[in-house]
C-alpha cells in the first residue's frame, strides 16, 4: 500500500512515567483514498497526523510512503520529502501576510533549487481558479475573507501534486456554509489529484461527506487496521 502505517506508538516522559499517547496504531491506505478521524480532544488524533506528517518523530513503529520510511533521512532529507510529499492544511490558514494569494500559494515551490517556476506557477493559478479565487491572485490575506483564506491554504497544500494530504480541523475557524464550501472542495481536489487525504476533525459533518470514518480513542484508532 502507499501509505503503511505499523503499530505506531508515541510516549512523552512524564514524572510518573511515560504517558502513552498512541498506543499501537495501524493504518493502510491506497491512492485515493480518503479518511476522517474522529474523537474525543486528548485521544492522539493530532499526535498522530503529526507523525504521519514526519513533524514529529515516534516512539516505535513504522510509517511508510510508497514504499519510503522517512524517519530513516537525516534533517535535511526528511525536510525534502515532507516538502515534496506532504501537504499540509491546518485550522489556520497560515498564510503569511505581506505577500499575496498567487505568492503564498507558491512558498512550498521555493525551497527547490530545481523547480520549473513557469510550470508551478501555471499549476498555482489552475488550483486558485479551481477554488474560486482566480480573480483574487493580487490580494493579501487581510482583504479575504475566513473561508477564501482556508481556500488559499488548500491550493498551497495541493500546488506540488503531494502523496499525502494531512488536514487538521480544516473547517474548525469557519462558519457553517464556509466550511460546508471548504470541505467539498477539499474532497474534490483530492480526488482531481488522485491523493491520499486524512483530515482529524471534531464536525461529524465534515466527516460525514468522508468515504471513510474512522475513530481514535485512548490512544487507538478503531477500524482502522
Amino acid at each position: 500500500m502507499p501509505l503503511t502505517v505499523t503499530d505506531l506508538r508515541k510516549d512523552y516522559p512524564t514524572r510518573s512515567g511515560p504517558l502513552a499517547v498512541l498506543a499501537g496504531v495501524s493504518l493502510t491506505l491506497a491512492d485515493g483514498d480518503a479518511v476522517a478521524i474522529m474523537g474525543p480532544s486528548g485521544s492522539g488524533k493530532s499526535t498522530l497526523l503529526h507523525i504521519l506528517g514526519t513533524l514529529d518523530r515516534p516512539t516505535a513503529g513504522t510509517v511508510t510512503l510508497d514504499g519510503q520510511d522517512p524517519f530513516a533521512f537525516d534533517d535535511a532529507g526528511l525536510a525534502k520529502f515532507r516538502n515534496e510529499r506532504i501537504g499540509f492544511v491546518f485550522q489556520d490558514h497560515h498564510l503569511l501576510p505581506q505577500f499575496n494569494v498567487l505568492e503564498n500559494v507558491l512558498i512550498p515551490t521555493l525551497v527547490n533549487p530545481h523547480r520549473d517556476a513557469v510550470a508551478l506557477e501555471a499549476a498555482a493559478r489552475q488550483l486558485l481558479d479551481r477554488v474560486g479565487l482566480g480573480s483574487r491572485l493580487d490580494h493579501r490575506p487581510a482583504e479575504l475573507s475566513g473561508g477564501e483564506r482556508q481556500r488559499v491554504a488548500l491550493a498551497r497544500a495541493l500546488v506540488q501534486k503531494p502523496k499525502l494530504v494531512l488536514a487538521d480541523e480544516p473547517t474548525g475557524n469557519l462558519d457553517r456554509k464556509n466550511a460546508h464550501a471548504v470541505g467539498e472542495l477539499l474532497l474534490d481536489l483530492h480526488r482531481q489529484q488522485g491523493t491520499i487525504l486524512i483530515a482529524v476533525t471534531h464536525s461529524a459533518e465534515l466527516a460525514g461527506v468522508f468515504p471513510r470514518r474512522l475513530e481514535m480513542n485512548d490512544g487507538r484508532l478503531e477500524g482502522g487496521a
